[in-house]
């Protein structure tokens, strides 16, 4: 495996944790089906991604969670358990598509640092979005968040596998924007032009 492989399967490995920092299993899910119609190639360790016992349990886990989004107050709930989660999922994912040419201690430091922490700058961002709508709105506007994130799971995890290279590009954008400007400071600065009268409400404060 030249450099560039190596550096292609990195990218495809960050953007799909990238995913799981969206939904825990939808990524692995869409990664079993490539694998499945031979998109991509597990290596010996993990060749049971493409079976048919994962599909189905990618497929359930999948389906409940999503579910479990829709459920009030159930959804802030599962965000803290989700972060955690998120980067074990992110960091397993990443070290799926890895390179059997790759050390063992080189995959899974760049599974971790790369892929974990993709996966956990992603769940945090969803995070602060999901408390900023609770907080702001009451949690009526939580089933759009929901949405957004499970649509933003598919479509990344996709795209990761079909085009890595401007998905890890445009992961990289986005990252350099978020250290500016957050979901809930956007929130508030619409609210002060728009309703200046009307004081805007603070997120609940999360015990440590």
């Amino acid at each position: 495996m030249d450099n560039w492989e190596i550096a292609l399967s990195v990218m495809v490995g960050v953007g799909l944790s990238a995913a799981c920092g969206f939904r825990v299993f939808i990524p692995p899910l869409v990664l079993c089906i490539a694998g499945k119609a031979g998109h991509v190639t597990f290596g010996q360790e993990f060749a049971w991604m493409d079976s048919n016992v994962a599909l189905a349990a990618f497929g359930l886990a999948a389906l409940l969670e999503v579910g479990a989004y829709y459920i009030p107050w159930l959804d802030n709930a599962l965000d803290t358990v989700a972060a955690p989660v998120a980067v074990v999922a992110g960091t397993l994912t990443s070290a799926s598509v890895f390179g059997q040419d790759i050390s063992p201690w080189l995959k899974w430091s760049l599974a971790a640092i790369a892929g974990g922490g993709a996966a956990g700058a992603v769940q945090l961002t969803a995070t602060v979005t999901r408390g900023a709508s609770s907080a702001l709105t009451g949690g009526t506007a939580n089933w759009m968040v929901s949405t957004g994130e499970g649509v933003g799971a598919v479509i990344t995890a996709i795209l990761a596998i079909v085009v890595p290279v401007l998905v890890f590009i445009g992961l990289l954008m986005l990252a350099g924007y978020i250290i500016y400007r957050n979901p809930l400071k956007l929130y508030r600065e619409w609210r002060q032009r728009n309703f200046p009268d009307e004081p805007v409400p603070e997120p609940p404060v999360m015990a440590a």
